[in-house]
């Protein structure tokens, strides 16, 4: 395999899509000229935002970046077969990222629920055909912490399988037996466990049991890509929609070779599997090789100081107001960027934490925030140029207002 630094180097030599993929001809006739813009979300009587809050699918999760719109775009003007498209995207991936083998899945969740059925069915159709209603001749039991037990656990259950919760590193190798099938790892609670990464992976090596890592929102910093399935996790799950920038309705499944080959018997165009309904387009499949050709090649170092100068403009603008504080701090684990916490002092800024966040969404323009009763929560990241300003501006005059 190409070294990863090497290849990144050579990556910037390369045309987008010409270089990667054979295609034909596109003529005038394929691609339409210019067209007069419409205001859909206007028409359909809907309100855009600021994106002060992060990427929330909620919230619709992130902007693309303009190379993965370029990839869309091309992409919906001519045919491919949807499976080779898989081949040649997730091959690019992993020798992008390092890893033996990728796959495009539709979100993280995604990623999960086929990656778990890839670990049951192995390369058996007829098994995975049979997920999750019956599975007869396969394990059926997933291990994972307590605290790492969350809704998006439920991605897992999908296949049908019996979720075993332990705390201890002593339960966690009690729990294993002849029906153990996969162990699960939730990266953003990895310090809120009792078994952390090394220990962890030191159990599934020690009786050879595939571990599966969700680690969604994981990027920044970009070495996480790798990081993992350099660490031992067999299966590492990320979001296409959030850090990566690509579609919002992507994700990746990177590790083992084996393992990767059977969560895509389970994945679409294959029908009778558990995820049919996983469908990724070739629109989408494309954007998120873009996505991550151009995550991997930004100056992150620059994107961080762009991050912190906006933040900062932010808490000072909050700042000026009497009683307010502001603590500017970087989550340890996902959505690790710069990020924004204000808090006030109710008898001089009468109004709570979420009267101001309803203000700010009721405003013009509309303001995303996060936050719970005791503050409101902002990150820069998902912004657009020159936004940051309104919203250091909106929050300084909606809290002087009460003041």
């Amino acid at each position: 395999m190409m070294k990863r630094r090497q290849l990144l180097k050579q990556m910037s030599a390369l045309p987008l899509i010409g270089g990667l993929f054979a295609t034909t001809e596109v003529t005038a006739a394929v691609w339409p000229g210019p067209v007069t813009r419409r205001d859909y979300y206007k028409e359909l009587g809907l309100r855009t935002f600021i994106n002060a809050a992060g990427t929330y699918t909620s919230l619709t999760g992130c902007l693309m970046r303009e190379s993965a719109i370029d990839a869309y775009n091309y992409a919906t003007r001519q045919y491919v077969a949807l499976d080779e498209l898989q081949d040649k995207v997730g091959a690019r991936l992993a020798e992008l990222i390092g890893c033996e083998a990728a796959t495009v899945t539709a979100g993280a969740a995604s990623a999960i629920t086929l990656g778990t059925a890839g670990v049951l069915s192995g390369m058996d159709s007829e098994k995975a055909s049979r997920i999750p209603t019956d599975l007869s001749g396969m394990k059926t039991e997933v291990i994972m912490q307590k605290s790492h037990v969350i809704g998006y656990a439920h991605a897992i259950k999908n296949c049908g399988v019996k979720v075993i919760e332990i705390e201890t590193r002593k339960e966690l190798e009690k729990a294993i037996n002849d029906q153990t099938a996969m162990l699960w790892f939730l990266n953003a609670n990895n310090f809120k466990g009792k078994i952390q990464y090394k220990e962890f992976v030191e159990v599934g090596k020690k009786y050879n049991i595939p571990m599966m890592i969700d680690a969604a929102a994981d990027v920044p910093p970009v070495e996480n890509l790798w990081k993992y399935t350099d660490m031992g996790f067999d299966l590492a799950c990320f979001s296409g929609g959030k850090g990566l920038r690509g579609p919002q309705s992507c994700g990746l499944l990177l590790g083992r070779k084996d393992l990767i080959a059977a969560a895509r018997l389970s994945a679409p165009p294959r029908g009778d599997t558990v995820g049919r309904g996983m469908k990724v387009n070739k629109e989408e499949i494309l954007a998120m090789l873009m996505a991550v050709e151009n995550y991997l090649t930004r100056d992150h170092e620059s994107d961080w100081k762009l991050w912190e100068s906006q933040i900062k403009l932010i808490a000072d603008a909050a700042a000026t107001v009497d009683g307010v504080e502001t603590e500017i701090h970087v989550p340890d684990i996902a959505n690790h960027v710069p990020s924004l916490r204000i808090r006030w002092d109710n008898k001089k800024v009468k109004m709570t934490p979420n009267e101001a966040r309803q203000a700010l969404r009721n405003g013009h323009p509309s303001i995303e925030t996060v936050g719970g009763d005791e503050s409101i929560d902002i990150t820069t990241w998902m912004m657009n140029p020159g936004e940051e300003r309104i919203v250091a501006s909106s929050i300084q005059k909606i809290l002087s207002k009460k003041s």
